[in-house]
């Protein structure tokens, strides 16, 4: 039995938070109902351990979750408060669950560590808003939850803790160092080293599982850097780009051009972006200084003085790409680094450059306070578009009916119905039926054990004894075994609470049946009419959008290098439809899908490296010299574009995009335009990459055992 455990939960998290749990719920219940003798407060001690312990998913060290218990000690007192004094009348009562469940559970945009503790805050509203109305028992319920707060973040430290899990930062520090053992192969491979070739060969795999483990899929909702504060923007930026440098590595391996005319100053360039990566994965493993953007601003500066000291006239535009390619790795190290410096709270030496009509630039948080941050992203995602006012408005929704209806029945434990509104309702309708047939079975099995129980009148000691045994299997059993079980020992847990404080029989058993069986079923109508297809539906229309915007971006970005054109709204337009897809994807990647023929990543990559390659163009290259091959950049821009375009309609009708065709016919390249050759250079390297990034979408053709097949479905990704 312990050996199977151990195979489902390893370092036994879920059984160490159940042990905790259940030792904090019994002590502060026994302690209010027997020593105290307060029948008011002992529901509450127990309860607000249940929400806060076993509801709720806090991340961080224990030391870290304890100070969050701490924290939101006050917003508890609040909502107990509100629910004892609206819970006067019925439609006051619903009222307020619609507006405070739509508060808490939106309020979880502004990271994971709001979205782990919406559930057991929607418990502590719920719990007092049903009869009686009894105003004066509030300060015995704020005792009683006050207890259990308290004995939880002790608990959390002293009792045994939790192993520290592995901080977002290490992980990224693990993808960044592969990256840079990466660019110091291909360094030696340009210099002449026979092995560096063997090395970056050998190196590859190793890093693209590294940046693999940085996928929002492959770590749980509280340990991503989701949040709206400063250090998680900048961490998740700083992912990104790492994964646009593990593609680019790819693709100069893959470079023919051994004879490039900036062969030597792109080695220099290479070496020292190497050090620079190398330099920031110390500094996230804590084994190194802060690294400093003036190294790689340097060394950029250096490679294009010596572009602009050799002159390319007459020479084929495929021995540029090589330099072109080198570039690129130069300006997305600087974006690394300084990404990271945000992220250590470093405040930016200089005010924000992206010009007025181009804002939001791409480290526009960098320039913000905090509460400027959360409140942008509340304001963002106050949209019927958004996921989260989606979600937030389901439950909301959900709720209040439910509350309603709980008190037009005169049910007794009304509060059931809205605890299993929480149980089993999912973001999409499919998810809640799934839920939805466990529970059910779960919760007659347990009311018919709990019914026998009450029937044979076992004396109250029997039921002091049982409760924290049934506790533990309960809280453990979710995790282990699946929600069926979890509802089964969970009625066993409310009947022996019950049975202490007031006089019961074998009818609570039955009211628990008929309340679980109220609760599912406005779950599942308000899941069949509120936005029924969840994520899904959802992912579709903003990554279809985004790839639209996308496409506009790559139009304007030729329009303001080739012709002198102002920039427009393009690049913040994308940016803005890029995090809602985000937030779209995330929430997909929450719920259960049959294999996809889309690639997500892969998709949200394509929209990510046009954005990110217009703004370094733009930002670095002047604009409106290249008239005399305008033709050319056109005719490539609009036909990468209308693929663009091609693959957004196809994702906004739910439909599968195309893979681009090829190109037409071969172009003939001015060659005679003397520095404006490498800016050329430049926008061809990008419009290739975003071809190659539709490619991926929906998979690549050839078997998968070459190096870009390896990082085809993570490079140039964001989180």
């Amino acid at each position: 039995m312990w050996g199977w455990v151990r195979g489902r939960d390893p370092q036994l998290i879920v059984v160490r938070r159940a042990v905790r749990v259940t030792l904090v719920a019994c002590l502060g219940f026994y302690l209010c109902r027997y020593v105290v003798g307060s029948a008011d407060a002992a529901p509450y001690a127990l309860f607000g351990a249940v929400a806060l312990g076993a509801l709720s998913q806090i991340p961080g060290s224990p030391r870290q979750r304890a100070r969050t218990l701490i924290a939101v000690l006050p917003v508890g007192w609040a909502l107990i408060s509100l629910g004892t004094l609206l819970s006067v009348n019925d439609w006051v009562a619903a009222a307020g669950i619609f507006v405070l469940g739509f508060a808490v559970s939106f309020a979880g945009v502004g990271g994971p560590r709001l979205v782990g503790l919406a559930a057991g805050m929607q418990l502590l509203y719920i719990l007092p808003s049903f009869p009686p109305y009894d105003p004066g028992s509030l300060p015995e319920r704020l005792a009683g939850f006050t207890l259990a707060v308290v004995l939880l973040a002790v608990a959390e430290v002293v009792f045994w803790p939790d192993p520290a899990p592995v901080p977002y930062r290490h992980r990224l520090a693990d993808a960044v160092s592969a990256v840079a053992a990466c660019l110091e192969a291909l360094a030696d491979d340009w210099s002449g080293d026979p092995t560096g070739r063997e090395r970056l060969a050998a190196l590859v795999p190793e890093a693209t599982e590294a940046a693999d483990a940085l996928r929002p899929s492959r770590l749980q909702p509280i340990d991503r850097p989701a949040s709206a504060g400063r250090r998680d923007r900048a961490l998740s930026s700083a992912a990104g780009t790492s994964r646009l440098l593990l593609g680019r590595v790819v693709d100069l391996y893959f470079s023919a051009d051994r004879e490039a005319i900036t062969r030597p100053a792109a080695i220099e360039l290479l070496r020292t972006t190497a050090g620079c990566v190398g330099a920031t994965g110390a500094w996230l493993r804590d084994d190194g200084p802060l690294p400093d953007t003036n190294l790689v601003v340097a060394a950029i500066t250096d490679f294009r003085v010596a572009r602009m000291n050799t002159d390319p006239n007459g020479l084929p535009p495929e021995r540029l790409r090589l330099g072109a390619l080198a570039l690129s790795l130069g300006e997305w190290t600087k974006t690394l680094v300084f990404a990271v410096r945000v992220a250590a709270g470093e405040p930016p030496r200089h005010p924000d450059p992206t010009p007025v009509s181009g804002r939001p630039g791409q480290f526009w948080f960098a320039y913000r306070r905090t509460p400027a941050l959360y409140w942008h992203r509340l304001k963002e995602n106050l949209t019927p578009r958004s996921v989260a006012f989606q979600g937030a408005l389901r439950l909301a929704a959900a709720l209040a009916v439910a509350r309603l209806i709980a008190g037009a029945l005169d049910l007794s434990h009304g509060f059931w119905v809205l605890l299993t509104i929480l149980t089993v309702l999912r973001t999409s309708a499919a998810e809640t039926r799934s839920a939805l047939r466990p529970a059910l079975i779960g919760t007659v099995a347990g009311s018919i054990v709990a019914a026998l129980l009450l029937l044979l009148g076992a004396d109250p000691l029997i039921f002091a004894i049982a409760l924290p045994v049934v506790m533990i299997a309960g809280f453990a059993a979710g995790p282990l075994l699946g929600l069926g079980w979890s509802q089964a020992l969970f009625t066993l847990v409310i009947t022996l609470v019950f049975a202490q404080v007031t006089p019961v029989d074998w009818r609570l058993a039955e009211q628990r049946v008929t309340d679980v069986l109220i609760g599912a079923a406005v779950g599942v109508l308000i899941g069949l009419f509120a936005w029924p297809r969840g994520g899904a539906g959802e992912l579709n229309r903003a990554t279809g959008t985004f790839l639209a915007a996308a496409a506009e971006v790559v139009r304007e970005t030729i329009a303001v290098m080739a012709k002198g054109a102002d920039p427009g709204a393009a690049l913040p337009e994308a940016r803005r439809a890029g995090q809602l897809a985000e937030a779209s994807f995330a929430l997909y990647q929450n719920e259960r899908h049959p294999a996809a023929t889309l690639d997500w990543q892969a998709t949200l990559v394509a929209g990510h490296h046009a954005v990110r390659g217009a703004e370094a163009l733009v930002r670095s290259c002047p604009a409106g010299g290249l008239l005399p091959c305008v033709t050319q950049l056109t005719a490539l821009a609009a036909d990468v574009a209308g693929w663009y375009d091609r693959s957004a309609e196809q994702l906004l009708r739910n439909e599968t995009p195309p893979r681009p065709g090829e190109q037409k016919g071969p172009m003939a390249w001015p060659d005679d335009l003397g520095q404006d050759l490498y800016i050329v250079a430049d926008l061809r390297a990008w419009l290739d990459g975003l071809r190659e990034d539709l490619t991926n979408m929906t998979g690549r053709p050839e078997p998968g055992d070459d190096l870009r097949a390896q990082v085809s479905r993570v490079a140039d990704g964001a989180t």
